[in-house]
């Protein structure tokens, strides 16, 4: 009997794989690092937002988060027309891709890098064009620009860079961009941003504006802490923002999500402590793993990478036995997101035992 089949490409969509939740054991703390999740509670406010929210849930969100698009709007000095939102930073990855890739087109970006890159580029059926990264765990930029062709339409350029951690600077980003055909949209995804501290760094609202074909990615979920609710937005100039509200899911973003982002926006000062405290705590745990003989590249986000290679297994096996789990990838390296200062500890100690 035959069946229904799906087109070709899903065959070959590689699988996400989410980090693993820590192992309970009697007696011990298990500690989750392994998604860079952000350690914190929500911030002053979101839950009594959130919980107002809920009491409309049979009713449906607003498809256009007038309200957050406002906030938003307000807060980066930006107009409306140039802010899309999405669930999530992952979402809107999927829209410019739909949004500006025929089948067969190429999409350029490092790797490694996010995991759903590849996999939002083989469901649309576009060409993924992976750029090995330098051996510092930054992004070859020279190698990007050589790999564009006529069927390149996006480019994505993570910074910080997930997993490895390196940030791109302003005036590498300016160079390449001044040599980026201007038909190839160019999306620099922030979404690690509120950690970055460096000099030099990317001012991304000042590039969008000054570039017709840059689109910027941010999200809710790292620094902000509403991982669980789903929430990014872009930012662009109105033409590339229209597209990406064009293949939007309608009413992808809920209410409650619209309600906890915007009030984690008026909560300004208790997120700028708590993103000066995880850098700090970032120092910390960088330096100590440096003191033991560990080569960790640039941390710019909210986590380290262990560039292990087929070591991989025994770092996540030494972090697990003492209730922590991390993020290996296999053949690349472990990383591992900065957490609670408990699980930060017990992750040095893990290490200590493989030099």
């Amino acid at each position: 009997m035959a069946h229904p089949q799906p087109r070709a490409n899903i065959a070959r969509i590689p699988a996400y794989v989410p980090g693993k939740p820590p192992v309970v054991r009697p007696g011990v703390t298990a500690y989750k690092l392994s998604s860079n999740e952000n350690p914190y509670p929500p911030l002053p406010g979101v839950v009594e937002a959130a919980t107002a929210a809920v009491a409309t849930m049979n009713r449906y969100p607003d498809m256009g988060s007038v309200a957050l698009y406002a906030a938003l709007s307000e807060r980066l000095g930006v107009p409306v027309d140039d802010i899309a939102t999405a669930t999530g930073s992952v979402g809107l990855i999927y829209q410019v891709v739909t949004g500006f890739c025929e089948p067969g087109d190429e999409v350029v970006y490092a790797w490694r890098s996010f995991e759903a890159y590849p996999i939002a580029v083989t469901a649309a059926a576009a060409t993924s064009v992976q750029v090995p990264l330098l051996d510092d765990g930054r992004h070859d930029l020279d190698a990007m620009l050589a790999a564009i062709t006529d069927r390149t339409r996006v480019v994505l350029v993570c910074t910080p860079n997930n997993p490895t951690g390196p940030a791109v600077t302003q005036t590498e980003l300016d160079a390449f961009l001044a040599r980026v055909p201007e038909h190839v949209v160019v999306v620099v995804d922030e979404a690690y941003l509120e950690f970055v501290r460096m000099a030099d760094a990317v001012d991304g609202v000042a590039t969008y504006r000054a570039h017709p074909n840059v689109v910027l990615f941010r999200t809710f979920s790292k620094a902000y802490g509403l991982a669980g609710f789903r929430v990014g937005y872009a930012v662009s100039q109105a033409p590339i923002a229209a597209a990406l509200r064009a293949v939007s899911l309608p009413f992808g973003v809920s209410a409650v999500a619209q309600a906890a982002a915007i009030a984690s926006l008026a909560a300004e000062a208790e997120l700028l402590e708590r993103v000066d405290a995880l850098a700090l705590e970032r120092t910390r745990v960088r330096d100590a793993l440096l003191a033991q003989g560990w080569d960790i590249p640039d941390a710019q986000g909210n986590f380290v990478w262990f560039p292990l290679g087929d070591r991989a297994g025994d770092l996540a096996a030494a972090a697990d036995a003492v209730g922590v789990t991390v993020r290996p990838f296999a053949g690349d390296g472990v990383r591992v997101s900065i957490g609670e200062p408990e699980a930060n500890d017990r992750l040095i100690e893990a290490a200590a035992t493989l030099r």
